[in-house]
């Protein structure tokens, strides 16, 4: 059975390049949660077994919910990559992976922000309401 996230409760959604190192990760990540508590981060199923994004979740004490690519592109977001979108079917991975885990009652917290590298980006949401995770 899966886990319950409650309300209120904020995810990191995860997009990255598949070279990426932990350090990109964390500055993506550091750049867009401004210091707030996360509870979980998120990213496409494809990238959810990265070696540099499960050391990061490990040293963050993070669990990583993968989302598949269909529910990826049915998120609309603010972002439109055209690399994203090539690949999959959204204009940001970090965005839509963290409105998908914030169900549809959740909101993004702001557009994702890159780091410092161009290596990785994140986009935090907020869950409005309980749902079961990915």
């Amino acid at each position: 059975m899966a886990k319950r996230i409650e309300a209120g409760r904020i995810v990191a959604g995860l997009g990255f390049r598949a070279a990426v190192r932990s350090e990109s990760l964390s500055d993506a990540f550091m750049r867009a949660s401004a210091g707030r508590k996360v509870h979980a981060l998120v990213t496409a199923k494809a990238k959810s077994a990265a070696p540099a994004l499960l050391a990061f979740a490990r040293a963050r004490g993070l669990r990583v919910i993968a989302v598949d690519s269909a529910t990826l592109a049915a998120q609309h977001t603010p972002t439109q990559s055209a690399s994203a979108r090539a690949a999959y079917g959204t204009g940001s991975v970090a965005e839509a992976a963290a409105l998908a885990a914030a169900g549809p009652e959740g909101r993004l917290l702001g557009p994702r922000l890159v780091s410092g590298d161009r290596m990785a980006t994140c986009a935090l949401a907020l869950w409005d309401g309980e749902r079961d995770d990915a």
